[in-house]
């Protein structure tokens, strides 16, 4: 393969003839990711955890997860806006390193075509790394942008593809930065950053040339003369990154903001009034009927040898309670808090006979599917902010937001909070 002549286009020396690109380019864009793709990870971890997997099949979409489940534990209620604000941390973050991230491989992208592709073990091991971080980098952001925007093309659960690929990345991260870290501060040493953003086209010039222990560099060889400067790069992206936080992050802010969310998945608030906020699918999307919530509805509360059940009249005699909680679902969106009213699930779990109840199965009448049922832990269920919740903002719910009878709970993913609710047996 050394003796072999390197195909032609993007495989010749010649080929790549930016004047800008270089280790100190390359290093700036690598460090902002280094900062945000770990807050990445660990965002998107717990957000796995707060759907709390361990309960069962029922809330975990990834039951073959083995020992990538190794941190899980108890998500709190406390504080309510956990979920709100790791969520939208991790979708808004996200979507703002896209440009980064492409600036990035822009800059690295002779190296993916070096000849000979492969010149020694070590050699070998990085290019490894490259194929999982950059394929694994590329996965992550391609399908979570894909499920923020409800567009589901996987073939299989988002939930069980994006933790996977999260991990082969990660892991693959790690070695890249291992290996990288040494070379990227000397690079980031080499060049001041005030001076560059000094520095206009005019005065633009190729960085000196440098090999790695490979015998590669990153400066071209036969450099074109320069179409923008490194500080016009630097601040394309910049821009670019602003200009995405503008019209995301309102999703996650919610309130007046929202209207600035032009990327948000579901548009913006359906409606005024107190059940004017958003929704994640509609009940005519789900299959809702009128018969399934008319008045032959009927909740059936379930616990030790004990099976209530109640009109939503009677619900409405019992003593009611009230909690300001938001809705924040994975998508990244949320909304300010919303006044709810309704019966406490401690209530509930004492009139079924288990006061102390350890787990809640929540059904819901909406057709058989993922998440129509969910598992909710004993912390959830003492919470006195966890309601079975049948008014909203002074008003009764509407049907898309659950009528006549949904769960809220402080810090839970909003698919959890389920609607329509039709069953809830409380275990201990």
């Amino acid at each position: 393969m050394r003796e072999a002549p390197a195909p032609g286009g993007p495989f010749q020396p010649g080929f790549w003839r930016s004047p800008i690109r270089g280790p100190w380019l390359t290093s700036v864009f690598g460090l902002v990711l280094l900062a945000g793709i770990p807050v990445l990870f660990v965002t998107g971890a717990l957000s796995y955890a707060a759907y709390n997997p361990g309960l069962g099949p029922l809330n975990d979409q990834t039951p073959d997860k083995g020992l990538l489940g190794f941190y899980l534990f108890h998500w709190p209620t406390h504080p309510y806006w956990l979920y709100r604000l790791t969520q939208g941390v991790h979708v808004t973050l996200g979507v703002v390193l896209v440009p980064v991230l492409l600036a990035k491989l822009w800059s690295v992208i002779p190296r993916l075509f070096a000849w000979p592709p492969v010149r020694n073990p070590a050699n070998a091991l990085e290019r490894l790394t490259l194929v999982l971080l950059v394929g694994g980098v590329i996965f992550e952001f391609v399908t979570g942008i894909f499920n923020i925007q409800l567009y589901y093309i996987f073939p299989g659960s988002f939930y069980r593809l994006h933790l996977y690929g999260a991990w082969v990345f990660i892991a693959a991260f790690i070695v890249h930065v291992t290996l990288k870290a040494g070379p990227m501060w000397r690079a980031l040493r080499s060049r001041s950053f005030v001076t560059e953003l000094r520095t206009d086209l005019a005065h633009t010039r190729p960085e000196p040339a440098d090999a790695d222990q490979d015998g590669l560099s990153l400066v071209p060889a036969a450099p074109a003369a320069p179409t923008i400067s490194r500080r016009g790069a630097v601040g394309m992206v910049g821009a670019g990154s602003l200009a995405l936080l503008a019209v995301t992050a309102g999703q996650s802010i919610g309130g007046r903001l929202r209207v600035t969310a032009l990327l948000a998945p579901h548009g913006r608030n359906p409606g005024s009034g107190p059940n004017g906020f958003q929704i994640n699918k509609t009940a005519a999307a789900v299959g809702i009927s009128a018969s399934d919530v008319g008045p032959d509805w009927r909740l059936e509360v379930a616990g030790h040898a004990t099976m209530l059940t109640f009109t939503r009249a009677e619900l409405l005699t019992l003593p009611q309670h009230s909690a300001a909680l938001p809705i924040a679902c994975v998508e990244g969106w949320s909304t300010p808090d919303q006044h709810w009213s309704g019966l406490r699930l401690a209530d509930l779990a004492a009139m079924a006979g288990l006061p102390d109840a350890g787990t809640v199965l929540v059904e819901s009448v909406q057709p058989p599917g993922p998440y129509t049922s969910v598992m909710l832990r004993g912390n959830q269920i003492r919470d006195p902010r966890s309601l079975l919740a049948l008014r909203v903002n002074g008003a009764d719910l509407s049907l898309d937001h659950g009528y006549p009878a949904r769960i809220i709970v402080p810090a839970n993913p909003g698919v959890n909070n389920t609607k329509w609710v039709r069953r809830l047996t409380f275990r201990t």
